[in-house]
């Protein structure tokens, strides 16, 4: 008589190669997920509760070819001191005119108009950025 040797069933002597490596990939990433989720709300709390100044850019007037008036508003707290960038752009994208404002009152509000003397006609300003100091 030959021996008939069986198949046994697939899960019944512990996990097969391919159950193994889906739950490595589960766990890989969960665990990625976890962290980009981590890093994510530490970039939040560094935006929302460690930047010092706030700005907004109101509205610009192009005054002449060589001039564009800036209305900036600023919220700091009053001991903050910092410095706010201002550009300004002709109509094909170029730079034109940059101007570096510093905050140094010592108020929790900043509304006042800066002029950006320009090297040719501008057609936009912008608001860069503040950084506390």
């Amino acid at each position: 008589m030959s021996a008939v040797r069986e198949q046994l069933p697939d899960g019944r002597y512990g996990r097969s190669a391919d159950q193994r490596a889906d739950r490595t990939l589960r766990v890989v990433g969960a665990v990625l997920g976890v962290l980009f989720l981590g890093l994510m709300g530490w970039f939040g709390w560094y935006y929302v509760v460690d930047n010092k100044i706030s700005a907004e850019m109101i509205k610009f007037d192009v005054v002449s070819d060589g001039e564009v008036q800036v209305h900036l508003e600023v919220r700091k707290d009053a001991d903050v001191t910092g410095v706010c960038t201002l550009r300004s752009r002709a109509e094909d994208g170029a730079e034109v005119g940059r101007k570096d404002v510093r905050l140094d009152d010592a108020v929790e509000r900043i509304d006042r108009v800066y002029s950006i003397r320009t090297t040719a006609k501008a057609t936009s300003a912008e608001l860069v950025g503040c950084t506390a100091q």
